[in-house]
């Protein structure tokens, strides 16, 4: 199903390329079923939709901007996913310091100029939201390198997209 957001829309959706490719590095990495799973800076909510599609559990999806956060509530109801997907119109690093859940999948898809994503590294393990064997996944640009954090395992591109993985241990 093609979503179409609103002209003049405040977030860029990631590619249809590059989320073939994290798909299939996802289902070949874990099991895309039952998770507990929190899409930060969800923008479309293209992640979080594409999760849904493939039954893969429960899902809350963040983000500050009531555009979009409005824009993945109406989906949820046009597709009756409102037992799947929860919206939550926040601050991503108030989410991840007001949580008391704890997650077999963060994806983190901030603004490409974004400066912050050790921060979100560090609150992910410093409080403890990824249940054992789960996984974060930030996606960002070729200019970000994310390597030399804790808990990094991998970093791949399609095309100028690149996701970098961190495991819980």
């Amino acid at each position: 199903m093609r979503f179409t957001p609103p002209k003049g829309f405040p977030s860029r959706p990631t590619t249809d390329f590059a989320k073939e490719g994290l798909f299939n590095l996802l289902e070949n990495t874990i099991t895309l079923q039952d998770l507990s799973i929190v899409d930060l800076c969800a923008g479309t909510g293209n992640i979080t939709f594409e999760l849904a599609s493939r039954e893969a559990g429960v899902i809350v999806s963040v983000d500050k901007h009531p555009v979009c956060t409005r824009y993945i509530h109406q989906v949820v109801q046009k597709l009756s996913l409102q037992d799947t997907i929860s919206v939550v119109k926040l601050d991503i690093f108030v989410f991840l310091a007001k949580t008391i859940h704890t997650y077999d999948l963060i994806f983190c898809d901030p603004p490409y100029d974004f400066r912050n994503h050790g921060d979100v590294i560090k609150w992910t393990f410093e409080r403890n939201l990824l249940n054992k064997n789960g996984l974060l996944v930030i996606e960002h640009g070729k200019q970000t390198d994310l390597s030399f954090h804790a808990n990094w395992k991998s970093t791949r591109n399609f095309g100028n997209v690149f996701f970098s993985f961190f495991e819980n241990l």
